[in-house]
C-alpha cells in the first residue's frame, strides 16, 4: 500500500516552499517518524517525516522544485521494507535473465504507476521480474529494483559527491568564481529589507547608555542567579527587553504598526530577538515579553539560540512581533543603522560595550559605554517620541532599580 508524503500546511503568510534536502532515496528502507525530506520557506526550515514503516517509492518533487501547502512530495510503499533486502540480491539475476527478452519482445505487461516509478529512476521495465498475476510488474517490484541499483557500487560516487555544496575555499592567489543560488530564507530577507526602505520613512537616533550598574548587578548576581535558574545565565539582553517594554507601555505608538490607512495598537508585547544563524538572520519571538521575568526572558533567548544553529526554528515561533531588539554588539559593532522589520514601526540596535572616558560632576571618569540606535518609521512616530523612548530606556538601563520600582 502506498502512502503519499505531503508538504507540511504553511501558514497564510508563507504562500510556497522549496525542497532543500531529500535524506532518502526511492529504495530505501524508511520507520515511521524518521526524517525523509526539508521544506525551506521564507522564515524556516521545515522538516516532513515519515508516518509509517515501509520503502521510499517515488519521489514527485526533486531537490529545488517549488511545493505548495500540502502538496504531494513522495510516496512510501508500506511494509516493503522487508522484502526489498531479498529483492535487492535477486534483481541483478532478474535483469540479466529479462535482458535477452528486452531485445526482440514487447513490454511485459506492468502497472501505470510501476512505468511510471521506472521511467523516474532510470530502470528499464523489461529488466524487472513481475510477481503479480500472471507476471504482470507491480510497483513494489520496480521499487525493488530501485533498491537494488541503489545498492551497486556505481552508486556509492554519488554519496561522497555530497559535500561539494559547502562554501567554496580558494587558494590564494586562485582567479575563479562559483555561482550559488540564494536560499529562500536569504531572498526573502533580501526582499524585505529593501521594501522597507522603500515604503517606509524610516529616520535613526542615537544615544549612549553607561552601562556601569547593569554589568555590577550581573556580577554580583550571576552566579546566585544560574543556580536559582536550573542553569540559565544572566546577560544584558534580558535588561533590555525588559526595558524596552516598560517604555512601550509609556510610548505604546512605537508598539504600534500601519494596516492601510489604519493605525494598530497593541495591548502587549511581542518582542522579536533578531538571531544570527548560518542560514542567516532569523527573528524568532518572545511573546507577552512584559509578563516575563529575567530569567524567563534570558531561558527563552538561549532556547532560540540553541533551534536557530540546529534549524529547529518553528513556523510559530517565527511568526509576529510587535518590537524587535537586534544586538550587533555581539560581533564587535560600534554604531549601525538597523532597519525596521515591516509591518513594525521601530527596532532597537544594541552595540559594542567601550571603556571610554566620560565627563561625570565636572570630572573624567572611564565608564562601560554603549551607543544605542533606534530606528523607526516616521509615518507613525514623531521625533520626539522616539528620542523620549530612547531615552527611557537609557534613564531604564542606567537605574535599573527603576524597572523594578516601575518608575
Amino acid at each position: 500500500m502506498a502512502i503519499e508524503i505531503k508538504a507540511p500546511t504553511f501558514p497564510e503568510s508563507v504562500a510556497d516552499g522549496t525542497v532543500a534536502t531529500w535524506h532518502k532515496q526511492p529504495g530505501d528502507a524508511v520507520k515511521r517518524d524518521e526524517l525523509i525530506v526539508d521544506i525551506e520557506t521564507d522564515k524556516v526550515v521545515l522538516e516532513v517525516l515519515a508516518t509509517a514503516d515501509g520503502v521510499l517509492g517515488a519521489i514527485v518533487k526533486n531537490e529545488g522544485d517549488t511545493v505548495l501547502s500540502d502538496e504531494v512530495l513522495g510516496s512510501i510503499v508500506e511494509g516493503g521494507a522487508a522484502a526489498a533486502a531479498p529483492a535487492a540480491a535477486a534483481a541483478p539475476a532478474a535483469a540479466q535473465a529479462a535482458a535477452p527478452a528486452a531485445e526482440g519482445e514487447d513490454d511485459p505487461v506492468a502497472a501505470p504507476a510501476a512505468r511510471k516509478l521506472a521511467e523516474e529512476n532510470g530502470i528499464n521495465i523489461a529488466s524487472v521480474a513481475g510477481t503479480g498475476k500472471g507476471g504482470r510488474v507491480t510497483k513494489e517490484d520496480v521499487v525493488a529494483a530501485v533498491a537494488a541499483k541503489k545498492a551497486a557500487p556505481a552508486a556509492a560516487p554519488a554519496k561522497a559527491a555530497a559535500p561539494a555544496a559547502a562554501a567554496p575555499v580558494f587558494a590564494a592567489g586562485d582567479r575563479v568564481e562559483k555561482r550559488v543560488p540564494m536560499t529562500r530564507l536569504r531572498a526573502k530577507v533580501a526582499e524585505r529589507l529593501v521594501e522597507a526602505q522603500s515604503n517606509m520613512a524610516m529616520l535613526t537616533t542615537f544615544n549612549e547608555v553607561d552601562m556601569t550598574e547593569v554589568m555590577a548587578l550581573r556580577s554580583k548576581y550571576k552566579d546566585l542567579f544560574e543556580k536559582s535558574h536550573n542553569g540559565v545565565r544572566l546577560g544584558f539582553m534580558s535588561f533590555f527587553v525588559k526595558a524596552a517594554t516598560e517604555a512601550l507601555k509609556r510610548f505604546p505608538a512605537v508598539n504600534a504598526s500601519i494596516d492601510g490607512a489604519d493605525i494598530v495598537y497593541h495591548g502587549y508585547a511581542d518582542i522579536g530577538v533578531a538571531v544570527s544563524s548560518d542560514r542567516g538572520l532569523v527573528v524568532p519571538v518572545l511573546r507577552n515579553a512584559e509578563l516575563m521575568s529575567l530569567a524567563e526572558i534570558e531561558g527563552g533567548i538561549a532556547t532560540f539560540g540553541k533551534k536557530a544553529r540546529d534549524g529547529k526554528l518553528s513556523m510559530e515561533e517565527m511568526t509576529g512581533g510587535t518590537f524587535t531588539i537586534t544586538n550587533g554588539g555581539t560581533f564587535g559593532s560600534m554604531m549601525s543603522t538597523p532597519i525596521v522589520n515591516p509591518p513594525q514601526a521601530a527596532i532597537l540596535g544594541m552595540h559594542n560595550i567601550i571603556q571610554r572616558p566620560m565627563a561625570i560632576n565636572g570630572q573624567v571618569v572611564i565608564r562601560p559605554m554603549m551607543y544605542l540606535a533606534l530606528s523607526y518609521d516616521h509615518r507613525l512616530i514623531d521625533g520626539k517620541e522616539a528620542v523620549t523612548f530612547l531615552v527611557t530606556i537609557k534613564n531604564l538601563l542606567e537605574d535599573p532599580a527603576r524597572l523594578l520600582l516601575d518608575i
